[in-house]
Formats: C-alpha cells, sequence, structure tokens
C-alpha cells in the first residue's frame, strides 16, 4: 500500500486534536454510529483535565488507497523533546494555526525544527468561524516566520487551506462549499512525499527507536519509522546504542501498526511504514533496531538540552506515609530512572548523600506533570525551587533566555512591560495592537525572572492576560533577580488549626489552611504580609472562663484560604522551602523543620 507520514504541529488549543477526531471520522476509521469522546488522542487523564497534549501519539487513516501515518504532537515547549524525536519519522507537517491569534511561540519552536530538518509544510488556517477571525493576516504572519526561520524558497511556496477543526470542514478559498475535510486529504497525498524509503526493501532491517512505552502484556515496546529492509514477528534483531555499542539481541515477539485508535498486528513491516515492535529488555529511544549483519547505528536527532531543575526528595515530615505507600529514595529513584529512560528531555543525576535526586527538565510545567503522575501514582515526595541550569563558554557565563509572547487589555500592557522589563531583566522586542482593544507584546525575558511570575502576571492583568512562553537562546547572565517580596508564616507548633487562631491571624497576611487541619512545626500556613518570615501558633484556642462579657461570643468569620495548584506551589517557594506532595495533600514547609536549625542556617547565609 501507498504510504504518506505526516506530523501536525500547533499551539496549545489552536484545535489540532479535535481537527484529528475529525479526520478519524470522515476517514472511516471509525465505525459509523460509534459514541466517542472529544479530542480521542488524549486519552491520558492529566491530557483531559488540563486539555494538552503531553505524549506524541501515531495513528493511521486510509484515504483512495493510501495509508496516512498521522502524528499528534504536543504543542507546549516544554514537552518539546516529544516533538524534535518524532519529526524524524514523517516526511512533511501539516501547521495549523488559529485564524484569530496567527502563529505563538510554540509553533515557531516546533517549526523551525521542522524546517531546518527540510520538511515542506502545509499550513491549515483553523478556526476561519470565528468572529474575531483574520485569515489574511494570519497568514501574513506565518509567512514571515518561515522567512525569519529560514525557510528555503520550496517551503516558501507552501499550500494553505481554511479549516474548521470543530466543524469538520477544510476548503482552498474562504468561499468554498465547507463541507468535508476532502481538501485536506487530497492536499496530503499531493504535496507529501512518499517515504524515500520505499526503494530499500531489500536491505537488512533497520529501525530508529523514537518513542517508548510498555504493555501490560507484551512489556516494553518501541515505535519508530522503518529506514530499510523488512520485518516478521519471530525474526532475531540486535539493539544498537547511538555510541555504536550493542546492546542486546532479541527476538521479536510482534509487529504491530496503528490504525485508526487501534494498535494491530500486523504481517509483515516494510520500509517507509511506522512501526511499533516488541520483546526487546534493554533497547531504548533514539537506539538502532537492526538485523545482526548490521554494524553501524542510524543518527539519532540530537535533543536540545534542559534548562531548569528541580530536586526530588524523601517526604520526611511529620505527616509523612499518612496518604502514600511509596517513600523510600530507592523506590523514587527507580521511578525517576525509568522516566528519563523513555523521555529524552528529562536527565535525572543523584545528589550527595543518595537521599534525593536532581532533575533537569524543560520548564515548570513538564516538572508539574510528572510530579502529578507520581503522587496520583501513590509517590510522597519533598520538591525544591526550581533553579536554572547555566553554561560556561569562553569565560562567560550563559543562562537561558526566553521568548515571551503575551496579549493583555491595552490598560495593562504599561504594567507588565514595567514588571518585566525591569526587576526581572527582560528586554521589549515588539509591541502592537492585536485588535478588541487588546495589545501584543514580544519580549526576551531571562528564565529566572520568569519562575514564580504567572501568578503575578494574573493578578496584573485581572485575570485576561494570557502568556506564552518558549526558549530562545544562551545568553550573557544579566545580573541578580529578586525573589519572592514577601515572607511567610511558619506554624511554631503540631495538631490541629483552630478557627478562632487562623482568624486572628488573618490581619497578619493571607492564610494557605483552614481550620481543623494538621498542621506540624516548620509548616507554612500563609503568606506574611511583610517581606520577613513570622513564626505563628494556628493552634492557640479561645481562653474559655465561667465570666460572660461583652464581645466574648462573637462570631468568628473566616476568609478563604489560598489553595495553590502544584505548579503555582512549586513556583512559589523560596530556596530554604519545599513543596510536600503526597496523593491527598499539597502542603508547604520549610526545608528545617527544627527553629533552631532554620535559624542557624539563616546566620550562615548573612
Amino acid at each position: 500500500m501507498d504510504i504518506r507520514n505526516i506530523a501536525i504541529i500547533a499551539h496549545v488549543d489552536h484545535g489540532k486534536t479535535t481537527l484529528v477526531d475529525q479526520l478519524l471520522r470522515q476517514s472511516g476509521a471509525l465505525r459509523e454510529g460509534l459514541q466517542t469522546a472529544e479530542r480521542l488522542l488524549d486519552s491520558g487523564d492529566l491530557e483531559r483535565e488540563r486539555g494538552i497534549t503531553i505524549l506524541a501519539k501515531c495513528t493511521a487513516v486510509e484515504w483512495k488507497g493510501t495509508r496516512i501515518n498521522i502524528v499528534d504532537t504536543p504543542g507546549h515547549a516544554d514537552f518539546g523533546g516529544e516533538v524534535e524525536r518524532i519529526l524524524n519519522m514523517v516526511d512533511g507537517v501539516c501547521l495549523l494555526v488559529d485564524a484569530a491569534e496567527g502563529p505563538m511561540p510554540q509553533t515557531k519552536f516546533v517549526t523551525a525544527k521542522a524546517l531546518a530538518l527540510g520538511l515542506c509544510p502545509i499550513v491549515v488556517l483553523n478556526k476561519v468561524d470565528k468572529p474575531e477571525a483574520e485569515p489574511d493576516r494570519a497568514l501574513d504572519a506565518v509567512f514571515d516566520m518561515f522567512a525569519a526561520l529560514g525557510a528555503s524558497p520550496a517551503q516558501l511556496d507552501f499550500p494553505h487551506l481554511y479549516a474548521s477543526g470543530r466543524a469538520g470542514w477544510a476548503d482552498a478559498t474562504l468561499a468554498g462549499p465547507r463541507q468535508d475535510l476532502a481538501a485536506l486529504f487530497d492536499l496530503v497525498l499531493a504535496h507529501v512525499p512518499a517515504p524515500a524509503q520505499f526503494g530499500r526493501t531489500g536491505e537488512p532491517f533497520r529501525m530508529l527507536a523514537t518513542t517508548l512505552a510498555y504493555d501490560s502484556y507484551l512489556g516494553r515496546i518501541l515505535t519508530g519509522r522503518v529506514e530499510a529492509g523488512r520485518l516478521a514477528a519471530g525474526e532475531t534483531l540486535k539493539a544498537l546504542a547511538r555510541t555504536g555499542e550493542r546492546l542486546e539481541t532479541f527476538r521479536v515477539s510482534r509487529v504491530m501498526g496503528a490504525r485508526g485508535l487501534a494498535l494491530v498486528a500486523v504481517e509483515e513491516a516494510e520500509a517507509g511504514d511506522i512501526v511499533t515492535l516488541s520483546g526487546m529488555e534493554r533497547a531504548t529511544v533514539a537506539d538502532t533496531l537492526c538485523a545482526p549483519e548490521v554494524g553501524e547505528p542510524l543518527p539519532a536527532q540530537p535533543i536540545d538540552p534542559p534548562t531548569i531543575a528541580v530536586t526530588f526528595g524523601i517526604n520526611d515530615s511529620p505527616l509523612a506515609g499518612r496518604d502514600g505507600n511509596r517513600l523510600q529514595s530507592r523506590v523514587i529513584r527507580e521511578r525517576l530512572r525509568r522516566e528519563a529512560e523513555g523521555n529524552v528531555a528529562i536527565r535525572v543525576a543523584d545528589t550527595p548523600g543518595g537521599e534525593a535526586f536532581e532533575v533537569a527538565g524543560r520548564g515548570e510545567l513538564q516538572m508539574g506533570v510528572l510530579i502529578e503522575n507520581m503522587r496520583r501514582e501513590g509517590f510522597e515526595l519533598a520538591i525544591s525551587r526550581p533553579r536554572v541550569i547555566l553554561r560556561e563558554e569562553g569565560g562567560r557565563r550563559l543562562e537561558p533566555v526566553e521568548e515571551v509572547t503575551i496579549d493583555v487589555d491595552d490598560a495593562f500592557a504599561g504594567g507588565v512591560i514595567a514588571e518585566l522589563t525591569g526587576p526581572r531583566r527582560g528586554d521589549l522586542v515588539a509591541m502592537r495592537p492585536s485588535g478588541s482593544g487588546k495589545t501584543r507584546l514580544v519580549l526576551r525575558v531571562p528564565s529566572r525572572g520568569l519562575i514564580g511570575y504567572h501568578g503575578a502576571f494574573l493578578t496584573d492583568t485581572r485575570g485576561t492576560g494570557v502568556l506564552n512562553r518558549v526558549f530562545a537562546a544562551w545568553e550573557p547572565w544579566k545580573g541578580e533577580i529578586q525573589g519572592r517580596r514577601t515572607g511567610v508564616l511558619v506554624s511554631t507548633g503540631a495538631g490541629v488549626a483552630v478557627a478562632y487562631a487562623l482568624w486572628n491571624l488573618e490581619e497578619r497576611g493571607r492564610m494557605f489552611i483552614g481550620p481543623q487541619e494538621q498542621v506540624y512545626e516548620g509548616m507554612i500556613v500563609g503568606e506574611h504580609s511583610r517581606d520577613n518570615d513570622l513564626d505563628v501558633n494556628p493552634l492557640k484556642g479561645k481562653k474559655l472562663t465561667n465570666i460572660r462579657a461583652a464581645g466574648k461570643d462573637e462570631a468568628v468569620i473566616l476568609t478563604p484560604p489560598v489553595r495553590m495548584t502544584l505548579e503555582q506551589a512549586i513556583a512559589y517557594i523560596d530556596d530554604d522551602e519545599l513543596v510536600e506532595v503526597t496523593p491527598k495533600a499539597i502542603r508547604l514547609r520549610k526545608r528545617f523543620l527544627d527553629p533552631n536549625e532554620r535559624k542557624r542556617q539563616a546566620r550562615a547565609a548573612g
């Protein structure tokens, strides 16, 4: 069968996964009348809850006798490692752009990778039926982006379509019939070349592993595109590391391919097709699976290095072990090693003492997703504040700088610029009106300056601003950046918080806990209104006497406490604080619970 391999690239919430749903339905991959949920490929719990694609997934449809392998890629830059790997499996890309917002930072990031590989894009202007859509302006912005990224003349001469993924249509003109996605299917067949590997079926088998997964029945399974040869179940292969080292020899237990939403066994894999193999024990992402006579591994696409690091430690608080059942450092180490094996954008290293582990990744969201998955698996952890990874080149200290794109109401633009270009050491690159009383700001800000900024940004813009960020470059160190400007309220006792005590503490700042919640010494129970930490007693109840007096029976009315999400808590804490994460709770605490030790550490820090 003739084959086309294509990846769909889009920014978060530009309609990528919804469009794939319609492609599956209109190609006949789903049984007619079958009731399914929206965003079929976003099968993970976190993907559905957050509305984002985290893991790259492959599906396949048939159109006019041709099988089209479609790879749904993550839209957030924190999961860019997923995107970089799968671009090696495809021969073309479909760039999906919101007709109202235009190309965004993550679009630029992934598109640059695709253009560098020589892939010719198809541009689909999605959501053209929105009232605020400006498809012509968005198309011009896409062309300007391609030119700025150094696209070749062939890549600049890209075809484009106007579409509505939710309504399920795509046309070459805005005045088209708006009936179905036939124009998109036909354009993929005409514009995306057939795999160049088609003519190499007579060579020894070779395949580069690009994604790793686990199956309860099959064990470890690897997916990739066959670069040469043919393969059937039962044949023997060997695995070569990127260095050429021989890892193992194994018998292929099953050869599978994506057919609609299912992964089904196929008789034979041939050059150019995207398949999944099982039977290996050690082979992993970026390794070469090949016939025994092959001596050299396939080249693997380099992955951009991590930019932030977070320390994962054991939970040693007085409340440890009440919610989770995976507390030991060896269990945490094993889980993190397994994560790093399948996600090449993450690196794990032991810290001195072996009780904590430094995990380096792309951003706070990637770290947050990993921690959330672990807490749902029963782990209890103590998480440090993210720190930026620095480089030394030519005697200079370099730090990661991100390109930040902000859409904000005109009235708030000045305050956002002042905050990012002042204390956070950013530079304003562009400022232009984006319609409907909004301004689009483009800035280059050190990654250090963006840690913990999102909450302040939402406050400054009254919740109406939209911020997107993506790694831009390594630049010289920009100087010290002020951290959190307020102190915290630290509990001096252990027990159950009392409403009367919290009511009296409200004048000191915002509370993070409510009445009848367990607290312990060293736990952070609120935010101080001043810049210093304050030891408080949330257990102190009202003194009772047998004398009734005016004012003794006044009602205690508490302000609802601030409940932070996991990402907000990680971004909020300071260097001497930790986030305690359990399956049922997220708590903030001081790194050293003993007050004398905290004072000694404070004196040592000056």
